[in-house]
């Protein structure tokens, strides 16, 4: 039971890039910048694909840190991004 349960156990932990940006984003938030340009630092989207911030912005820590009204200007800018699928 314990190697079926090791086997899936990567699809529920986060990586440890996903860690340290969020921090990132919670410190560069706490020094007066806009999420929207946080999240277009190099730093961020050098370390992290669209999935993984689109999932950054439901992390606890991240809601908690940043106003709601900023979490969804950046949830929009974020999926106003996605490529289209069109061939």
């Amino acid at each position: 039971m314990s190697a079926f349960k090791n086997l899936f156990s990567f699809l529920f932990q986060r990586s440890s890039a996903e860690e340290h940006v969020a921090r990132y984003v919670i410190r560069e938030h706490d020094r007066g910048r806009s999420l929207d340009e946080i999240l277009q630092d190099r730093y961020v989207q050098n370390r992290l694909s669209l999935e993984q911030q689109r999932r950054l912005l439901d992390r606890p820590e991240i809601i908690e840190a940043i106003s709601g009204d900023m979490l969804e200007s950046a949830r929009a800018l974020l999926a106003e991004s996605q490529p289209s699928s069109a061939p």
